[in-house]
């Protein structure tokens, strides 16, 4: 496709050009509507179909309200009546006497929210159902009552007994069932932990107190089994799950109203208590307003760093062309990108320095009169290395990998039509202004102004010891990948974001006050979850894992790994509570529909068993995961899978500090651009001998980094593959121009001229691309920071590495060749 461009680009430049310019500017007009996305999955990935059907059936991952202050003070005074209006107003149904529209009024009219749950609901319901189930049995027993003594008058007449005697017997049947009614409300009290005489009321401080406390473990301390409403004694917890499937603006919207509502004036509360609106949703939707300024503020910086790097390097006119061609190809890019409906993310933007600085060296080099087969050649097998990225466990890498591959293509295309089409121009145009403007487009190469070593004596050094320099080449890179096993990798986003964002610091707030990183959920599914056994097994579970990391009701999470959360077999802790189906179902039936929404679907097909997972490194969060999955082993006919964004972020992790995975990531990288040059080359010795001091970078690279200290993260983390794409490239180039001396000149010779030529244009373009790169290490976005650091190492070290090593790699493979005929003639006389 190169080839033709260039020939249309000769016959009809103008053309060309104008055809160019078009699609550029489209695509620039489509970026600019690009919308900034910074979603949870992107960042950790997905652990198959168990989250999206989680997410599907029980909400999105929650959005949290913190309520700080004395919780004895916030549930046992006029402050439960506000929380029990505020998170009817949060679940979208307005409460009597607040007036709309306002936000109260814009949830309900929008129906964002999936679920509410919280202490105000969670007391309330209550008391509605203890009350509810009170009345019926107060109710039943009394008919029951009357039926009995009935029956004992009836029978003591006709036996011949007195009526004062019949009576006296009736009364008697009457009180043995009042007194079975005793100790169903003895067993109800049990239930709830209560010690009732009577129907209970939300505004019974007694009630409440008996409910929700346990003075057991202090006089105001909660309960261990609602940690997920009232974590401590200072905070009290209300979740929102918002549907799945809003859009970014829709999410966003949702959480701006979340926030209008607890700065509504109904909802304060007293005695300095006060709502903290954060968790995961929160703090990515408050990255996608930073990432909108950053990636504006980067690509202008970026563009005037690599502008004057080029006017320092290039002495001639047009020396900015290459930078107007690479801008091009990533307004096309990005333009794409937008038409494809697709947002803006945090790997997009990495993608920007990376598209750059490739193009920028497409460009110079086939201004430099460079051959265009080994362009091609060279970009063919980048968009190879680039290929292993698409293996990556993360989302946002492997759409970090298809974009750059893409935008490989898009460059390659573009920088050959736009400069063939400036130099045709140029030909063509004999006197004029035209003319003088464009004649420094053919003198790029004799622009080259950056310093090369004396090239002909380091030349003549390695072809006197070229084995030496190969030896201390592998050293080095074998030590790196010993080293890379001991890198850190950090994949947990609030590590990855602004530090001075304020949902960082509320996030880190929920964490402290709840202990905990967030929910780990069970995902059960069973054609009838109301099976006792069914319901025998969950409840096993949950209560053998909790009990193994740490967690019993009298001491409380505490240090525990795992906590209890809203789950179903909170409604069956006896096994008599569910000893048929028909108990379970009556049971189910009878829970508040806040409960149900949040723990079983409706068809009683899908539940949830949620757990607390603490708050500590995630290599050890993965270790509590591994042991919940090794522990699931359900009836028959039933499937439970762990869901939920600690279980991502761990299994992310733990993918991306794997360091044999990222071992056979950058194996996978040389395998596809050794393919790709077999293909192009049909030679093995023209195949291996670029891929030399290309698999050598990838150890250096990992040594530096080590050195150095620092920690990868998802989009670092593809470290290899970036090392063998970018230096693919200079490999290429360097060899194709190698052999073309080599044809004409001593191997002395044709190393110098091609350190001359093809070596000084290579540097000139890496130095250009390093300096874009380096803008991005002044990001206040950690993981855009982290990446722009390795990857100016990367460039770097895949720079002067390839320009040192390769020279020997050339003389040991020519050496080489000479030999084998040799051997083989040698053993043909033997033969003979």
């Amino acid at each position: 496709m190169s080839m033709r461009s260039s020939d249309l680009a000769r016959r009809r430049p103008w053309a060309v050009l104008a055809v160019v310019a078009v699609v550029v500017l489209a695509g620039a007009g489509l970026a600019l509507r690009l919308a900034p996305s910074a979603s949870t999955a992107s960042l950790v990935g997905s652990s198959g179909a168990a989250t999206e059907v989680a997410h599907e059936k029980f909400g999105d991952d929650a959005v949290y309200v913190l309520v700080r202050g004395d919780l004895a003070r916030i549930v046992l005074t006029e402050d439960l009546n506000r929380l029990v209006g505020i998170e009817g107003c949060l679940s979208g149904n307005v409460p009597r006497g607040v007036r709309a529209p306002g936000a109260c009024g814009e949830l309900g009219r929008l129906k964002p929210v999936q679920v509410v749950y919280g202490p105000g609901t969670f007391i309330n319901s209550a008391v509605e159902q203890i009350t509810a189930q009170l009345q019926a049995q107060t109710k039943s027993r009394a008919a029951q009552a009357d039926r009995a003594a009935l029956a004992a008058r009836k029978l003591a007449l006709s036996q011949g007994r007195s009526r004062t005697q019949a009576k006296k017997l009736g009364d008697g049947a009457a009180k043995l069932v009042y007194a079975q009614f005793a100790q169903d409300l003895i067993a109800l009290n049990t239930k709830y932990g209560l010690n009732l005489t009577g129907a209970p009321r939300l505004n019974d401080p007694d009630f409440v107190y008996q409910l929700v406390f346990d003075p057991a473990r202090g006089a105001r301390v909660p309960k261990a089994r609602f940690a997920y409403l009232f974590p401590s004694a200072g905070s009290a917890l209300i979740s929102v799950r918002l549907k799945p499937g809003l859009s970014d603006a829709q999410r966003a919207r949702a959480i701006e109203l979340i926030r209008d509502v607890v700065r509504m004036p109904q909802w304060k509360l007293s005695g300095g208590a006060s709502y903290v609106v954060t968790g995961v949703p929160v703090l990515a939707d408050d990255l996608v307003g930073r990432l909108a300024g950053s990636t504006l503020r980067l690509l202008l910086v970026a563009v005037i760093v690599m502008a004057v790097v080029l006017v320092l390097v290039f002495r001639a006119r047009l020396r900015l062309l290459p930078l107007a061609v690479a801008l091009g190809a990533c307004a096309v890019v990005f333009g794409g990108l937008s038409l494809l409906g697709l947002p803006l993310t945090l790997a997009s933007i990495a993608v920007l320095p990376v598209l750059l600085g490739l193009v920028v060296d497409y460009a110079i080099q086939y201004q430099s009169r460079g051959s265009l087969p080994a362009i091609a050649t060279a970009a063919l097998s980048t968009a190879a290395g680039f290929l292993v990225l698409l293996l990556s466990p993360v989302p946002m890498v492997r759409g970090f990998g298809a974009l750059l591959i893409v935008g490989v293509g898009v460059g390659l295309v573009l920088a050959v039509a736009v400069v063939t089409a400036v130099l045709s121009v140029r030909r063509r145009a004999s006197q004029g202004t035209l003319s003088r403007s464009l004649r420094g487009a053919s003198e790029i190469l004799d622009g080259v102004r950056l310093p090369l070593p004396p090239v002909r004596s380091l030349t003549a050094r390695v072809i006197r010891r070229p084995g030496r320099v190969v030896a201390a080449a592998f050293v080095l890179a074998l030590g790196g990948w010993a080293l890379d096993t001991q890198v850190h990798v950090v994949s947990d986003l609030p590590s990855l974001v602004p530090q001075d964002l304020a949902s960082v610091r509320d996030l880190g707030a929920l964490q402290h006050d709840t202990g905990v990183a967030g929910e780990v959920d069970v995902l059960v599914q069973a054609p009838d979850l109301t099976e006792p056994k069914v319901v025998a097994w969950m409840r096993d579970y949950q209560n053998r894992l909790l009990r193994r990391h740490g967690y019993s009701a009298a001491q409380g999470c505490g240090r525990a790994a795992l906590c209890p959360a809203l789950s179903l077999p909170d409604l069956f802790r006896s096994p008599g509570s569910s000893a048929t189906r028909a108990q379970v179902r009556a049971l189910l039936d009878a829970v508040p529909a806040y409960f149900s929404r949040a723990a079983i679907t409706p068809d009683r097909r899908t539940a949830v068993l949620a757990f607390g997972i603490r708050l500590e490194s995630l290599d050890k969060q993965h270790d509590v995961i591994q042991d919940m999955r090794a522990s699931l082993h359900p009836p028959a006919g039933v499937t439970a899978r762990l869901a939920g964004l600690p279980v991502l972020a761990a299994d992310a992790n733990h993918a991306l500090a794997d360091p044999l995975r990222r071992l056979a990531t950058t194996l996978a990288g040389l395998l596809a651009v050794l393919l790709a040059l077999l293909a192009v080359y049909r030679s093995w010795e023209r195949a291996w001998v670029p891929l030399v001091p290309i698999a050598f970078a990838t150890g250096w690279s990992a040594l530096l980094l080590w050195v150095l200290g620092v920690s990868l993260n998802p989009l670092s983390a593809a470290l290899g593959a970036l090392v063998i794409a970018i230096s693919t490239e200079f490999s290429v180039l360097l060899c194709a121009r190698y052999r073309a001396e080599r044809a004409a000149f001593d191997p002395a010779e044709a190393l110098a001229r091609t350190y001359h030529s093809t070596g000084a244009a290579v540097l000139a373009s890496g130095v250009t691309a390093i300096a874009g790169f380096a803008v991005l290490v002044a990001s206040d976005i950690a993981m855009l920071r982290d990446f722009g650091l390795v990857t100016v190492v990367d460039l770097s070290v895949s720079l002067l590495g390839v320009l040192a090593v390769l020279p020997a790699v050339l003389v040991l493979a020519e050496r080489r060749a000479v030999r084998l005929p040799r051997r083989g003639r040698r053993r043909a006389s033997v033969a003979a």
